[in-house]
């Protein structure tokens, strides 16, 4: 009985901050030059074993109607059929399945990424989790970075548009970065 009191002190739960937390994702554009954009409405959760990281889960929701590239007509378009069809698919989604060391404060973290209703694992390279911080309210906070790399068309993100120069519009491999907080409720 006393092994379970231990592991359960060990485990901590955090959530999200969406405030301090940024979702960000990069893809070649006229085969020049790189386009960025980000999903400003993110919700998630990471259950934290102090005893043993591998142990720890994490989720994620990012809202895909959300969708900023600064440019309202590329938005447009990223949130129709053609891309993210948000309508029909809301929701972009991350739940782990395996969190390993790397090395001294890297990660990383194996899980189903659902994008456009289909699920594909992905492995992302994490640093953190941070040491734990207090902030001016009292509350203890800890940050993570993490990236991964995607093959859009693994997801059914599959329009495309040959340009005059013979490339294409709109590159493969998507970038995805993520600089997350998370607050102990």
């Amino acid at each position: 009985m006393s092994a379970t009191i231990t592991s359960n002190i060990s485990t901590s739960v955090w959530t999200i901050d969406p405030a301090h937390t940024v979702v960000e994702f990069k893809v070649r554009h006229m085969m020049i030059s790189n386009v960025k954009g980000r999903f400003p409405v993110v919700a998630g959760e990471l259950i934290l074993d102090g005893a043993d990281v591998r142990r720890s889960r994490i989720i994620a929701t990012i809202d895909a109607a959300s969708i900023d590239t600064a440019d309202p007509q590329r938005d447009t378009h990223l949130k129709s059929a053609d891309f993210l069809a948000v309508e029909e698919f809301p929701t972009l989604s991350f739940a782990s399945s395996r969190i390993s060391r790397r090395g001294a404060g890297e990660l990383e973290v194996e899980g189903e990424l659902t994008i456009h209703g289909v699920n594909r694992k992905v492995v992302l390279a994490v640093e953190g989790p941070s040491t734990p911080a207090k902030d001016p309210w009292g509350k203890l906070r800890i940050g993570v970075s993490a990236s991964a790399t995607i093959d859009r068309k693994a997801f059914g993100l599959l329009w495309n548009s040959v340009i005059e120069s013979g490339g294409l519009l709109i590159g493969d491999q998507v970038t995805i970065s993520v600089e997350a907080q998370f607050v102990q409720p």
